[in-house]
């Protein structure tokens, strides 16, 4: 039985930096990682998980951390994110967000149809389906986790659970290496860039020069961190309220919707107030809020826990990364307008289909780094691939256990 050693809080939130500048620095050298907007979290955090399992294969040794700090970062993105938005913005977004909640469900039903073909075709027990289809992939480790008891009891498979995380682990490094080189075939294949000229959301340029950088000061930062933390803390307030109304909602979905309401009320009751809304001090922060989140949550995939699944999980997971490329390319690109902002939520599409949200952002947030900003799908994809879509998979699911 290997050992297990207990990476304490501080020290995995120390490590989450230093694993992000080890991709920083590979990403520097290593042009491909460059031209595939593969974020530098990504490179640095799969890096990290590799020495890991080495680890525990040759040492004999279970590394775990402690992700304490991991969700509170998760927080402090999400509010940054409502904060920019504003209602002129949802307002054009409207259409788009049906559009892209109606592709969302459509793929949902096509990636059951792929996992329940897939199972039968390699002869799976009953009921890994569902484990390899949207309750690992479009659910991720949260709906696994949630639902592998219940597939476990209904169709006894003792192992449901550790094939439906080694399932939702694989899709979400998938995620993180495909949504960078898709956008990139889309935006240099059209020619397509950015008509806006806002600062951005996210994804600060990664040197200190600019028209922006002497923006940032440290009365800005407090005061955008002032704002960050008071909205949170309403939203935490209305959690019990929230629950009550029997909508389940992730606490970073309240965190968006309460400071989507405060930013577009407060300034207007106190116009004479500073607000953080898209200044570099706020993206600053949801830029930092995001990098060190998925670094932490890369580098602490325990990789051992996906051996002795055999071929088959590969075979069917190889199989959804391909119709979810075709997919992206040949239906939502096309549907969302075939313009830059289409592209984009191109990238963040991988990780509704096989990730989770925060790679989502992590992916769109690369490619608008280099070609320019797209409020709009930064509003649009968490509204879906956070809230409404959990409802419909929900639906799928249960209709699958039948």
């Amino acid at each position: 039985m290997p050992a297990t050693f207990e990476v304490s809080g501080f020290l995995t939130f120390t490590l989450a930096i230093v694993v992000y500048f080890v991709g920083a620095g590979l990403n520097g050298v290593i042009a491909p990682l460059r031209r595939w907007n593969i974020p530098e979290a990504v490179t640095g955090g799969l890096l990290a998980a590799v020495v890991t399992l080495l680890c525990y294969r040759v040492l004999g040794l279970a590394i775990s951390f402690d992700l304490a700090a991991r969700d509170m970062l998760l927080l402090y993105f999400f509010t940054g994110i409502g904060l920019n938005a504003r209602l002129s913005d949802l307002a054009l977004g409207g259409r788009p967000l049906l559009i892209l909640l109606l592709l969302t469900v459509v793929y949902l039903g096509l990636q059951n149809a792929v996992a329940i073909g897939g199972a039968k075709a390699l002869g799976l027990p009953d009921g890994i389906a569902p484990l390899l289809g949207s309750v690992s992939l479009i659910g991720g480790h949260g709906t696994t986790i949630a639902w592998a008891p219940l597939l476990s009891e209904r169709f006894g498979l003792p192992n449901a659970l550790e094939v439906g995380i080694a399932s939702a682990t694989l899709g979400l490094v998938i995620a993180s290496l495909v949504g960078g080189p898709v956008a990139g075939i889309l935006i240099n294949r059209f020619n397509l860039r950015s008509d806006e000229i806002l600062p951005p959301m996210v994804g600060l340029p990664d040197d200190d020069v600019g028209p922006d950088a002497g923006k940032v000061t440290y009365r800005n930062i407090l005061s955008a961190l002032l704002v960050l933390n008071v909205a949170i803390l309403v939203a935490y307030s209305l959690e019990g309220a929230v629950e009550q109304t029997g909508i389940k909602l992730p606490m970073f979905v309240v965190c968006l919707l309460v400071a989507i309401v405060i930013t577009n009320t407060l300034p207007r009751l106190l116009p004479r107030m500073a607000w953080p809304a898209r200044t570099p001090a706020l993206a600053l922060i949801s830029d930092l809020s995001l990098k060190i989140f998925l670094a932490m949550s890369l580098m602490s995939m325990q990789l051992w826990t996906l051996g002795g699944l055999g071929p088959a999980l590969a075979i069917v997971l190889g199989l959804q990364t391909l119709v979810a490329v075709l997919y992206i390319l040949f239906a939502v690109f096309p549907a969302m307008g075939r313009n830059y902002q289409a592209a984009v939520l191109a990238a963040g599409f991988t990780g509704i289909s096989l990730g989770a949200t925060p790679t989502a952002i992590a992916n769109m947030t690369a490619v608008t780094r280099t070609h320019g900003p797209a409020p709009i799908a930064f509003i649009i994809l968490p509204l879906v691939s956070a809230f409404f879509i959990d409802i419909a998979n929900a639906l799928a699911i249960g209709f699958m256990l039948r």
